[in-house]
């Protein structure tokens, strides 16, 4: 299988962008960040490369979306408890982002979230597997 996972995502504002997930606790990879990327560690083998879009267009052949008007991804981000989603979409409003959409609880699962800085948009949610329906 895959060993790791690299996300791209157009941003606006190197220096905001990196301020905005640092106010989240998370850190940036120092080896793969410059002035027109910089390597988000969201977990073991998880990263998101957040790219200035004029460097992000040198990888596509269409036009970037304008993740405020469109959705074209949903970045979701297990934790270990409701109270840590709430902490964390807590932090990322209190640095800029939008709480989008409302909390859902169902039972099994707690989700929230937010929109960053560029719009794109992230879940974060806790899950008790064992209690999930057997399909769903």
């Amino acid at each position: 299988m895959f060993r790791q996972m690299f996300v791209n995502l157009p941003i606006q504002d190197m220096a905001r962008s990196q301020a905005f997930f640092k106010a989240l606790g998370l850190t940036f990879n120092p080896r793969f960040t410059n002035e027109q990327g910089a390597c988000l560690e969201i977990g073991e083998n998880f990263y998101a490369m957040l790219l200035i879009k004029p460097f992000f267009q040198g990888f596509v052949q269409k036009p970037i979306c304008d993740a405020h008007q469109s959705t074209e991804v949903i970045l979701a981000l297990s934790v270990d408890s409701r109270a840590e989603v709430e902490e964390v979409v807590r932090k990322a409003v209190a640095a800029g982002a939008t709480r989008i959409p409302e909390p859902k609880d169902y039972g099994f699962m707690f989700q929230d979230g937010f929109a960053d800085l560029d719009g794109h948009q992230w879940e974060v949610f806790w899950m008790d597997e064992s209690a999930a329906p057997a399909q769903m």
